[in-house]
């Protein structure tokens, strides 16, 4: 059973920074793909960022230069450390890991930039 547990957002002034984590629990970190998504009010969720089980990152063009995604294999937690907060990234962010076809998903942490 994957069960996937994210914290760390919050309300945040506009410029302010934020860390994310997912704590897995499970036997398939180490071997999935994995990412931070996120649903904004009114929109479709997107990929924010991406690591795969060797380590390669992929970034939303959005998520360039200002957010970090990592992954502590020791400890199967996903990270998303989110600099430069503007309102636009408000929206609820979800951890996903995706393995042997299947996706398997958080519930999901608020995140809150005010201007």
């Amino acid at each position: 059973q994957v069960r996937l547990v994210e914290s760390g957002g919050g309300l945040v002034h506009a410029g302010g920074s934020l860390r994310l984590s997912c704590a897995a629990s499970g036997n398939i970190f180490r071997l999935a793909s994995a990412s931070w998504y996120r649903q904004a009010s009114g929109k479709q969720r997107e990929l924010v960022a991406k690591v795969t089980s060797s380590g390669t990152t992929t970034y939303a063009d959005s998520a360039k230069g200002r957010f970090t995604i990592s992954r502590d294999g020791a400890k199967t937690t996903l990270f998303l450390q989110m600099n430069t907060l503007t309102p636009e990234d408000t929206a609820v962010y979800y951890c996903n890991l995706f393995f042997l076809g299947r996706d398997y998903w958080g519930q999901g942490t608020q995140v809150t930039v005010s201007s």
